[in-house]
């Protein structure tokens, strides 16, 4: 399942368009095909989300669903990853409001809506609720086949949660569909499952068949394409990250790109969790990629860096300082292309 090419589309992004909670929401309006008619955020009705947020996108903001009906959207997306998953207690008006004016709803976050008694009683026929964060059927734990296939498989990882990791893996993938290869974006979380329609939940997957699920969707397509992208999750610096290590497993990457936040030092939220120099993020990503030889060797052969927040000057200044550190191609691939960093792909 994936949003409808042909549906109107309202996002639900309250305190997510200027906070920190919003991520699935604006990758949605960076990168869905879908037509997406209104984003709905009370903190920022009536304001230009190019200025707010540089995404060249004509969406009118506005304050509640039931302003958003104007724009006739046909699915509600809830937009928002707030801390543990859980929808705000304020939230659930609007998700009614929704129902009632017969809308569908997609959920992206932890906590399943499909089966709540209060939300099906609106169901009317022809609406659904997709609960994004399921795990896939009959699974089983990982066991290395990913390694026997000849595409390639470049798996995105980072020096954080958050850092640019989906939207690195979709540039890339658009960089090769451009250039004409056979290319597929595997998506590992729930924002990329809305766009793309298929992959893997990671952390809906319970731990033990976390590298399975994803040696899982590797094989679907693995024998189909030149080059898989595949979408990378959390970081090995992060103390609560887990999803890391079974995507380097599961897809026995045989390319990594590493993504990092320009000027960024320490863990987000984790002051005391220093991130250490690139060279030696590189060194460790390499080593538990290949396992001290147990696995093939598998390279950092790129660098993405994360300007967002930062003037083009100075944006190009940092990429200059992290390529003479590090010695590997770097480049901001939102704000530049992705196509320096897909040389480096093709040339290894």
């Amino acid at each position: 399942m994936r949003l409808a090419l042909n549906q109107r589309v309202a996002i639900l992004l309250h305190e997510g368009i200027k906070g920190t909670h919003g991520k699935t929401g604006l990758s949605l309006l960076r990168y869905s095909e879908s037509p997406i008619a209104v984003a709905i955020d009370r903190d920022c009705a009536g304001k230009s989300l190019p200025e707010l947020t540089g995404i060249q996108r004509d969406v009118p903001i506005v304050a509640s669903v039931a302003a958003a009906l104007e724009y006739k959207p046909e699915v509600l997306v809830i937009g928002i990853a707030p801390k543990g998953g859980v929808l705000p207690d304020d939230y659930w008006h609007e998700l009614k409001d929704a129902l009632k004016a017969g809308m569908s709803i997609v959920n992206g976050l932890h906590t399943p809506l499909a089966n709540i008694p209060e939300l099906q009683t609106l169901l009317q026929p022809g609406q659904l609720i997709w609960d994004v964060r399921k795990e896939p059927p009959n699974l089983d734990v990982a066991s290395a086949m990913a390694q026997n296939l000849t595409c390639r498989r470049v798996l995105t990882v980072g020096t954080d949660m958050s850092v640019g990791k989906m939207s690195t893996s979709l540039e890339l993938h658009w960089a090769s569909r451009k250039r004409g290869l056979r290319t597929k974006f595997l998506a590992t979380g729930q924002t990329g499952l809305m766009l793309e329609g298929d992959g893997v939940a990671l952390d809906a997957v319970r731990t033990d068949f976390a590298a399975g699920a994803v040696e899982q969707v590797v094989m679907r397509y693995g024998q189909n394409y030149d080059i898989l992208h595949v979408e990378g999750q959390g970081s090995l610096l992060h103390p609560g990250s887990t999803a890391t290590l079974p995507l380097i497993r599961g897809s026995q990457a045989t390319h990594l790109i590493l993504v990092h936040r320009a000027e960024q030092t320490h863990v987000r939220n984790h002051p005391h969790v220093p991130i250490p120099p690139l060279p030696e993020v590189v060194q460790l990503y390499e080593t538990v990629a290949s396992a001290a030889g147990a696995f093939a060797p598998v390279s950092v052969v790129g660098i993405s860096l994360n300007t967002a927040h930062l003037d083009e000057n100075t944006a190009r200044d940092a990429i200059a300082q992290i390529t003479a550190v590090t010695g590997l191609p770097c480049t901001d691939p939102i704000r530049f292309d992705g196509n320096l960093l897909l040389d480096a792909i093709m040339q290894t």
